[in-house]
């Protein structure tokens, strides 16, 4: 199968490692030379690292470099059977590079973006053949992260779908479904990880080392959220919930926080630049171990974690299977969310959501329907 690779940065790099291992004969392409030529020093790099770890042998890597080119122009890419776009998240931009894309593929190319939250039915409507482009969205670093997001468009047809979802597969990968919406499943499911500790933040609940703490110690997240989003980075992970928020209407249960917007304003972006939430120069704070507010501060967010995936489902943007597996596979989450939330009691879900919407009064914590409509049936998720 011959892939083309849109865009050198470390999403598009890793995109290609995975397909040439699958052993597709893989083009990366970019209007960047510089960006070229780093892709191609950081592939020796990462290789020769799993070759030293005996995940691979030298004749491994020899072959998976092989199986990779690297473009200079578009027109070299005219023989691909799939292509995939990791370039900016810019939809004008995305839509520009479509519409381009068709004059040199054949008409039974797939065009796919690797894009996490932008529409794809308007990256499809700037095509002539708007049926075979797909969403197929990776999570970094690609090479390592099982998930990948599914995510036909209203325009996209049944055959384009089933042969996404089978070139995944075969390249060892988690596939999950997801309806065309904003945040697809992970970007949408997990933002209460981020808002909900914000907010606790902002009321003075606890400060930063101890939610972070509260998380990794009672419901073993790997990272806490400021830990996360530090790692992230504000500039990315800021500009997503932005994003959400105001393709959700402004749904209040996705508004972003002033406390991070500042972070960002002020170009303190996380490990990145040196500081976020925490200053990495210095030694890192210590939490308040109270294993009562811990569980407090876990069963705030978890309960808002469980709403969302609850009302992922009820929206039909995807099965709760892909949905548990999204959060497992693609964040690693120790848990899926449904799965907890009938670990929990569906009951305790409910109630627990309704405490925080008779406290607060707030749309952002309205119970999802089908939690309520479960609990009342006596229902589990599986």
């Amino acid at each position: 199968m011959k892939v083309a690779i849109i865009g050198s940065g470390t999403m598009g790099s890793g995109i290609a490692q995975v397909a040439a291992t699958a052993g597709c004969e893989v083009k990366i392409y970019d209007t960047n030379q510089d960006a070229l030529n780093k892709s191609k020093a950081n592939l020796d790099v990462t290789l020769s690292k799993l070759v030293e770890k005996a995940k691979i042998d030298e004749s491994e890597k020899n072959r998976i470099q092989n199986n990779i080119s690297y473009a200079h122009t578009m027109g070299e890419l005219s023989h691909s059977d799939l292509v995939i776009e990791a370039i900016i998240e810019n939809l004008e931009i995305k839509r520009k590079l479509f519409s381009e894309l068709e004059n040199y593929v054949s008409p039974e190319t797939i065009l796919a973006s690797n894009t996490s939250s932008l529409s794809i039915a308007s990256i499809a409507a700037s095509c002539q053949k708007p049926e075979r482009v797909i969403g197929i969205h990776f999570f970094n670093p690609a090479p390592l992260m099982q998930l990948v997001e599914v995510v036909p468009a209203v325009q996209t047809s049944d055959e384009v779908l089933q042969q996404s979802v089978q070139i995944i597969s075969d390249w060892k990968k988690v596939v999950a479904v997801a309806k065309d919406t904003p945040g697809f499943i992970v970007n949408r499911v997990a933002r209460p990880f981020y808002s909900e500790s914000l907010r606790m933040y902002e009321e003075g609940v606890a400060d930063f080392a101890t939610i972070d703490w509260s998380l990794k110690t009672i419901g073993e997240f790997k990272m806490g959220p400021f830990e996360l989003m530090d790692f992230i980075g504000h500039d990315v992970n800021y500009i997503v919930t932005e994003t959400v928020f105001t393709a959700f209407y402004f749904d209040p249960k996705f508004k972003p926080s002033f406390t991070q917007k500042r972070l960002l304003e002020a170009g303190f972006l996380g490990r990145k630049s040196g500081r976020g939430f925490y200053e990495y120069s210095k030694e890192m704070p210590s939490p308040r171990e109270d294993m009562t507010l811990a569980k407090s501060i876990f069963d705030r967010v978890i309960v808002m974690l469980i709403n969302e995936a609850a009302d992922t489902l009820f929206l039909n943007i995807a099965s709760a299977k892909d949905i548990d597996n999204a959060m497992t596979k693609g964040v690693n989450y120790p848990k899926g969310l449904l799965a907890w939330a009938d670990e929990l009691g569906i009951q305790w879900c409910v109630n627990k959501i309704d405490e925080l919407y008779n406290e607060y009064h707030e749309d952002r914590y309205r119970c999802s329907p089908i939690l309520r409509r479960m609990a009342k049936e006596t229902k589990n998720f599986y």
